[in-house]
This record gives structure tokens, C-alpha cells and sequence, in this order.
């Protein structure tokens, strides 16, 4: 078995102080390097606090986070600045993209963090980034020149700039359109396949999540099933997933 990258020991987050609100409620989780897991459940389920939690972008109010056995929760404010920029990526439902730069400068963003500085190296992998993403004819041109869907690839390449092992992505199709969806998600499962980093995606896709190696279901803050469908047969995995959260999708689209 691959090595643990990610490991999440009965982490809870309560939000408000005279009136406690549960959102999370006591996860244990392990994410192995190179898998590609769907997050997915109902709106309210607590899917985008866990993620945040995982990219310690917001810290539990209990319980413990590791990564590569290291006691993430332990860290103060400067190292788990560091520890995100150096060993995660992110892509959220919008780009985040800054209009004022190039393509090629909004993928480098996160190296010039690391390193303080513009560093050829990293010129030079931005540049296979945005080959890898299709996109190496418009490195110079601003980001609010390109498509929506295009935006979305160069949010890929910075959150790969930094060679992450882990990607944590929340909806990172929420405002394409189907086709550009489909190629998205195509282009992340081809970088878990090529370069073997590992992707944790928050989806509402049903079509997305039956074709992960793994689908993690959220209910109510708690992991209500956590189903490893690498090998198995695609209907039963689309029957085992996709009816209980899509509800008006016709049959003849599934898995293509």
C-alpha cells in the first residue's frame, strides 16, 4: 500500500460559543499518496469545513492532524504557512486568479511565496505546467483574456508550481459548463496518473465521483461510508452512489 500522506484523528469543529453548533463531528481519516477520493453529500453535510480543516486552512476545535506523521495542529501560524505552501495545492470553486498578471505570472505566484524570489527553475516548470493543461499558447496574456474553463486550468498549474503531494480541491467544476467539466476533471485524473499526486475533490458530480479510485459520503458532519470502487464494475459503482444524491440524472449519461 502506498504511504500515508494524510491523516486526520477525531477532528471535530464546533462553531459559536453560548450556542454550539456541531458541523464536525469526530472524523477519522487517512489519505494514501497518489489516490484520487471524491468528497461528497448533501449540502450541509460539513464537506468545505473538513476540507479547510485538511488544508489547515481552519484548525479543529478537537482532535489531531498529521501529514507524513508530522502533528500538523501542533504548528503556529508561520510554519502552517509554510507546511500549506509547500506540501499541499488548492482549487476552489472560483479561480482566484489576479487579473492584473499574466497566466504565466498567476502560476507562479506560489513560488515567488516559497523562494522570496523569480527563480528560472520555476519559470521554466510553469511553463511545462501550462503545456500539461493545454494552455502554453496564452502564458502572456491576462488572466481576464481567457475562458472561464481555461481560467480554471491555470488554477490547476499554480496548484501544482510548488510540486505538492496532496490537492485539495472544493468544487472545482461548480461554474463551468458540462463540457468544460468534463475536460477539468479529465486533466486532474490524467496529473494523478502521470505525476502520481494525490486529489481529494469536493463534488456535487455524481459522474464525477463514480469514476474516483475512492468515495468518501459526508451526512451530518460524520463519514456515513467510505468505499474504495478502484476494479469494480462501473454500473454498480454509479448504482451505489449517484441514486442516492442525483436524483433527475438519466441513465443513459452515466459514466461515459
Amino acid at each position: 500500500m502506498d504511504p500515508c500522506l494524510l491523516q486526520a484523528c477525531e477532528v471535530t469543529k464546533v462553531y459559536g460559543t453560548v450556542v454550539k453548533t456541531k458541523v464536525i463531528k469526530g472524523i477519522d481519516l487517512s489519505i494514501f499518496a497518489g489516490e484520487f477520493i471524491s468528497l461528497i453529500g448533501y449540502s450541509g453535510s460539513g464537506k468545505t469545513t473538513f476540507l479547510n480543516i485538511l488544508g489547515a486552512l481552519d484548525q479543529p476545535t478537537d482532535g489531531k492532524l498529521y501529514f507524513e506523521s508530522e502533528e500538523v495542529t501542533a504548528m503556529d501560524d508561520r510554519a502552517l504557512a509554510y507546511f500549506r505552501n509547500r506540501n499541499l495545492g488548492f482549487v476552489f470553486q472560483f479561480h482566484h486568479l489576479l487579473p492584473e498578471f499574466t497566466v504565466l505570472e498567476n502560476v507562479m505566484i506560489p513560488s515567488w511565496i516559497l523562494e522570496g524570489k523569480v527563480h528560472d527553475k520555476r519559470k521554466a516548470r510553469a511553463k511545462e505546467l501550462l503545456e500539461l493543461v493545454g494552455l502554453q499558447d496564452h502564458i502572456n496574456k491576462k488572466a481576464t483574456q481567457i475562458s472561464g474553463g481555461q481560467q480554471q486550468r491555470v488554477a490547476i498549474a499554480r496548484s501544482l508550481i510548488n510540486d505538492p503531494k496532496l490537492i485539495l480541491a472544493d468544487e472545482p467544476t461548480g461554474n463551468l459548463d458540462s463540457e468544460s467539466t468534463e475536460q477539468v476533471y479529465g486533466l486532474l485524473r490524467d496529473i494523478n496518473k502521470t505525476i502520481r499526486t494525490a486529489f481529494l475533490v469536493v463534488t456535487h458530480n455524481d459522474h464525477i465521483a463514480a469514476k474516483s479510485d475512492r468515495i468518501i459520503v459526508l451526512k451530518d458532519g460524520m463519514i456515513l461510508r467510505d468505499e474504495r470502487v478502484t476494479g469494480k464494475d462501473d454500473e454498480a459503482v454509479w448504482q451505489s452512489v449517484a441514486p442516492r444524491y442525483c436524483k433527475h440524472c438519466q441513465k443513459a449519461s452515466i459514466l461515459k
